[in-house]
């Protein structure tokens, strides 16, 4: 009987959590070959999610882990925590919000037992999301793919299911600053992929801004590809060939006498143009100069403020804290 971890990031989602046991409830119901395991990571929340995890009805023969953080450290980092304490056979990341349909977990168990190490869920339709965010994603999904290894599949979010081979392949990698979904094109695996259409966000509100989402796509494309930094010099090469040419020309129109009163305007043009130039330049090095920086100090990617744990019913549980209060365990480290 194999054993599946679900791993749920959670912030402020003190509404959902009894929604979202309630749909696994049935879902596992579907399922009396497998044994589950919750591992859901607090990032942070300021509402009742803990006094809610703790005390709702979770499934029968669950086991339900709660890592709770000292502090929001943000949804790759919450993610990141909740594999390094999955124990199943597969993991399986999702949102607690359920716009990635639970229902979905058995089709993806088959596809595993059939052979697969990783099974994404590609969203077959994004009509759920605005317009915006449509476009945005259609762009950001072209440009990494474009100038990055190794490609991520369009449309795939964290909602996948991985072999315990492949968890543990993640968890070896030393990155602090994480984009998820490039770490888990990277270790590669036999991969299936199954279709579905994305839901609405059944309560709450969404955590992620236009500006957080510009980060994190900035987080994908400079993690993954130093193209940014080639086409920066190579545009640099390109100016210098031009002024060069351009000088050149004006000497020789000296020379001949032919050359006009110097224009202010054009002048201003050529300084404002090459000293924007140059500060996109610093700009673009300076994205790969701040990972480094943020990379050579090494402090872990999330602490833990205390771990629960609950295996039995509500009435009969007993609410296990864990030993350490600060745990700093690197996500590099063994299990």
């Amino acid at each position: 009987m194999a054993l599946i971890s679900i791993v749920v990031p959670v912030l402020n989602e003190e509404e959902a959590v009894p929604r979202f046991f309630a749909r696994m409830a049935a879902v596992q119901r579907r399922l009396p070959d497998h044994r589950f395991q919750y591992v859901f990571v607090n990032d942070g929340s300021t509402d009742r999610t803990i006094e809610v995890l703790t005390s709702v009805d979770k499934p029968r023969n669950s086991e339900l882990v709660i890592l709770d953080l000292s502090r929001n450290f943000g949804k790759e980092a919450a993610l990141t925590a909740g594999l390094d304490h999955a124990t199943g056979d597969a993991v399986i990341p999702i949102d607690v919000d359920l716009q990635d349909p639970p229902e979905l977990i058995p089709k993806m168990l088959d596809a595993w037992v059939a052979g697969y190490e990783v099974v994404v869920a590609r969203r077959a339709s994004r009509s759920s999301d605005s317009w915006l965010k449509r476009k945005t994603a259609h762009a950001f999904y072209a440009t990494h793919n474009r100038i990055a290894e190794p490609r991520i599949p369009h449309d795939v979010g964290d909602f996948r299911l991985m072999d315990r081979k492949v968890v543990d392949a993640i968890r070896r990698l030393p990155e602090r600053r994480r984009f998820m979904k490039g770490l888990f094109a990277w270790v590669g695996f036999r991969t299936a992929c199954v279709d579905y259409v994305r839901g609405t966000r059944q309560t709450g509100k969404t955590k992620f801004s236009g500006w957080k989402l510009w980060n994190f796509a900035l987080d994908g494309l400079t993690g993954f590809s130093t193209v940014p930094l080639e086409l920066a010099g190579y545009l640099g090469f390109v100016i210098a060939c031009l002024s060069f040419v351009y000088g050149a020309a004006l000497v020789a129109l000296a020379l001949l006498g032919r050359i006009d009163v110097p224009g202010y305007a054009s002048m201003l043009t050529v300084i404002l143009f090459l000293g924007g130039l140059q500060l996109l330049s610093i700009g673009i090095i300076g994205q790969y100069l701040g990972r480094a920086y943020m990379e050579s100090k090494q402090r872990p990617v999330y602490v833990l403020r205390d771990v629960l744990k609950r295996s039995g019913p509500v009435e009969e549980a007993a609410v296990a804290r864990g030993a350490g209060q600060l745990d700093l365990t690197k996500p590099a480290g063994p299990a």
